[in-house]
Formats: C-alpha cells, structure tokens, sequence
C-alpha cells in the first residue's frame, strides 16, 4: 500500500513536470518550484483563494490578477509569511477579509507557492527564488 501511495506520487509529480516543462519559456526550475508550490497552495491558500486562485465572494481576492501579482511581487512574500490586515484593491474591487499569517512557511515552501500562484493565476513564467524570498522579508520587517 504504501509503495502504491509513493509511485502515485511520483507519477502525478512527473506528470506535472512534464507539463510545465512543455511549456514554451518555462524552466526545469520554474516547473519543478510549480509543482512543489501546488501541493503547499492545495494546504495553506486554496480554502480562501479558490483551486483555480478565483477567490471567494468579496472576501477574499482572487490571486489571478496578473496587474496586482507584478506590481507587488516584492511584498508577496512578506503577505504570505505575516498575512495582512485591512482592505485590499484587487482587480477595481475591495476586498475586507484578513490574510492569516502562515510564520510556520519556509522560505523554500513561500517561493514554491509564489512560483505556482505567479506561473499559474499571473501567467509569468519565472521563478521566485528563494533568495528574492529572503529578501522580501527582510525588507518588509524594516
């Protein structure tokens, strides 16, 4: 059973790789940080943010927006690992729900979200690095 659950999983890993490897301008990198990001987004923002990044309602803002993700992609790291209170403006619309904090977040594990949500909802095709990462949250704790 167990050796069953494993290959599953290598499967459906290898499966997406070759589907975001396929993709014209998308690295080996880019795809292998995609596919790592969906399984971590399935867990810490789907419930909120919606399988497809649609969102829900007016509480919570869809993460498809390609205008908002580029223009604030050195704070997404930082509303990913401290959350964010208050309105926020997505796609002409305000938006009141509270991002919780998700502190327990790796750097690794917050670039591999922010490569999915990027690549998949924002159509960009690079990856967020661990290091823009760091970055990120050293410049939002200033």
């Amino acid at each position: 059973m167990r050796n069953t659950i494993f290959s599953l999983i290598a499967i459906s890993m290898l499966i997406g790789m070759l589907i975001f490897s396929c993709q014209p301008h998308v690295s080996i990198e880019t795809a292998q940080y995609a596919i790592n990001g969906q399984k971590l987004y399935v867990t810490h923002c789907q419930s909120c943010h919606g399988a497809k990044g649609e969102g829900l309602g007016m509480l919570y803002p869809p993460l498809t927006d390609t205008a908002y993700l580029q223009k604030n992609r050195s704070k997404l790291a930082c509303i990913v690992k401290n959350g964010m209170t208050g309105p926020i403006e997505v796609n002409g619309k305000i938006f009141e729900g509270d991002m919780p904090a998700n502190a327990e977040l790796t750097n690794v594990d917050i670039a591999y979200i922010l490569t999915y949500i990027t690549t998949t909802f924002g159509n960009n095709t690079e990856t967020y690095t661990q290091e823009e990462v760091k970055k990120s949250l050293a410049d939002c704790r200033m």
